[in-house]
């Protein structure tokens, strides 16, 4: 996919990796259009970025269909979601609430879709576009106390190859992203810190570069760290051995 000149549409871009994101599309010489529900930061970066902002929380059940409608309206066209905002929470699964649980299934997964629902159709017909759904490891291989969080993941894992066999052949590529342990406030805003030595965080812009390299080389499926590729692989192998290692290790 060329970038340059492309319209882009970045969730999550108030912070993080979608902030990183919005920061390595722009460069790349995309029109950009950045969402986020921090709507004082999103202005920074829009500015920043010369982006135009829309800040909607995607946790919204109108949410998708508002920030789809204003990107329309805006410019006219999208070519490259990058679907980004999400959200976690650790902990014991009798301590998650019922409406933190629907927020993440919200923002986590539904959204991603309702965006796909929305966007692909007209990038169809054009014959061009690029969907890319960040998910996570954790939905690849499941986490301790995390499992709400990799139950949205591993959906997102799966929406993102069904959409890659629907969408074949009409010119839209999908690109699923699977970053590892990633240097931003998602750890502070699940209510639970990072606190293992190993593995170390990345920087936000890794994965960005690896959003943005993805998209010009038509990749579709990333690992941010590369190295993520094994566990991804041992678990869908060697499930009980995967299963003796996580229940020691995680």
């Amino acid at each position: 996919m060329r970038l340059a000149g492309a319209v882009a549409l970045v969730t999550g871009a108030s912070s993080g990796i979608g902030e990183a994101t919005a920061d390595a599309v722009a460069a790349a010489g995309s029109k950009l259009v950045v969402s986020g529900r921090d709507a004082d930061r999103l202005a920074v970066v829009a500015a920043r970025t010369g982006a135009i902002a829309v800040p909607v929380n995607l946790a919204d059940p109108d949410g998708p269909d508002r920030l789809a409608a204003a990107a329309l309206a805006a410019v006219g066209r999208v070519d490259l979601l990058v679907s980004n905002a999400g959200a976690g929470w650790a902990g014991p699964i009798g301590e998650l609430s019922a409406a933190t649980a629907a927020d993440m299934v919200m923002l986590n997964l539904l959204a991603p879709m309702q965006l796909a629902r929305m966007l692909a159709p007209a990038m169809a017909e054009r014959g061009y576009g690029r969907l890319v759904f960040v998910s996570s490891i954790a939905g690849a291989t499941g986490v301790r106390h995390e499992a709400a969080y990799a139950a949205t993941k591993a959906g997102v894992n799966n929406l993102a190859e069904s959409l890659s066999y629907e969408l074949s052949g009409q010119g839209i590529g999908v690109t699923l992203v699977l970053p590892g342990v990633v240097d931003t406030p998602f750890f502070r805003s699940r209510g639970r810190p990072y606190e293992r030595r190993w593995p170390v965080p990345i920087r936000p812009d890794r994965v960005a570069r690896a959003i943005v390299d993805a998209a010009a080389r038509d990749r579709e499926v990333v690992y941010v760290p590369g190295w993520l590729r094994f566990p991804a692989w041992l678990h869908g192998v060697a499930p009980g051995t995967f299963r003796r290692l996580a229940s020691r290790y995680s």
